[in-house]
């Protein structure tokens, strides 16, 4: 991407269910400014829209997940307030992992190295996974790749979603600095 000059890639996050959207960078931000203001009326003012838009935002998506995600309390001495119920903040903190993770993938140069790079025999051995080792964050994998044994350090969520145990047969990847692991 050298030649790019001052151009560079940005990537869009949305959950959805099936076909459907029911999330993205947008109602993130109005749950954010909801959160941080305590009151919809004052986040819909923060981000330049009516109160009515927001809360149709809020209603549609609540609808389209099928749970609450803000909570209001009336005034009264103390005076009334909005805020996310613990599904909401579930939802804003699980999108922004998960749109921060996506960044910084893009960001590292060596992705775009990656998306573009064939995989071929030389680079890729099969073998049958000996033993799984799950850590606090990663996991070691012994993959039997006749006449040899590979170890390879994982996360563990990597793992978790493979869903490797011993006797999977599975593929040792091979890249110069690291050995991935993918199920056929």
């Amino acid at each position: 991407m050298s030649d790019m000059g001052e151009l560079t890639p940005r990537v869009k996050l949305w959950i959805q269910s099936g076909r459907e959207p029911i999330a993205g960078g947008g109602k993130i931000e109005l749950l954010l400014a909801v959160e941080k203001e305590k009151s919809l009326n004052r986040a819909a003012r923060r981000l330049g829209m009516s109160y009515r838009h927001a809360w149709g935002i809020i209603k549609k998506l609540e609808r389209r997940l099928g749970f609450k995600v803000v909570a209001a309390t009336r005034g009264g001495m103390r005076g009334g307030g909005t805020h996310l119920t613990k599904r909401g903040q579930a939802l804003v903190k699980e999108y922004k992992q998960m749109d921060e993770a996506l960044e910084e993938i893009v960001k590292e140069k060596t992705f775009w190295e990656d998306i573009s790079t064939k995989l071929s025999a030389r680079n890729r051995l099969s073998g049958v996974v000996e033993s799984v080792q799950l850590g606090e964050i990663g996991a070691n994998v012994k993959i039997v790749v006749k006449p040899a044994m590979v170890t390879a350090f994982i996360t563990r969520e990597a793992a978790e979603a493979l869903e490797l145990k011993k006797g999977d047969r599975v593929e040792a990847v091979i890249k110069a600095t690291e050995v991935m692991v993918a199920k056929p």
